[in-house]
């Protein structure tokens, strides 16, 4: 007997995570950040999926607008359980497999989780003293030994 794990995944779930993660305390709108938001229903094709409207810009969202997840076709699940095979160290190819994924798909879906998580990095800035290495400055001189000869100033 054969088990697919998509199967023990459930999409109720997977959207009241994501709103937890994303709305912690009170949702907010994705356009203007304003918190006066009205529910409009569920999505027609994610019965799970809540619809809401901005009271102060009246902009419609729902809880995967301007997220990772919006705008693919694969279902919320499979990018739950995809960016949990990721954290277990699966291969791309691994997962694709795993969820009867095309490999394309696969890495498609990999690029775009890696770029969610990098987005939300803050950047770094430099201050003080900052020290630079000369290998880096000499990097692009390798075999032309005449280039990199100190000179005598």
């Amino acid at each position: 007997m054969e088990i697919n794990i998509q199967n023990l995944i459930d999409d109720a779930r997977c959207y009241q995570a994501v709103r937890d993660l994303r709305w912690p305390g009170k949702t907010f709108c994705p356009h203007c950040n304003a918190d006066d938001i009205i529910k409009r229903g569920k999505d027609d094709t994610e019965p799970h999926k809540q619809r809401y409207e901005c009271k102060q810009c009246e902009k419609r969202f729902d809880d995967l607008t301007n997220t990772v997840f919006s705008g693919h076709h694969q279902p919320l699940r499979t990018w739950i359980i995809f960016l949990y095979f990721m954290g277990l160290n699966l291969s791309t190819e691994q997962i694709a497999k795993e969820l009867n994924l095309n490999k394309d798909d696969a890495h498609y879906m990999a690029s775009i989780l890696r770029s969610g998580v990098v987005e939300k990095k803050a950047k770094i800035t430099l201050s003080d003293e900052v020290e630079c290495d000369e290998v880096y400055i000499i990097a692009g001189h390798k075999g032309n030994s005449a280039a990199v000869k100190k000179r005598n100033v």
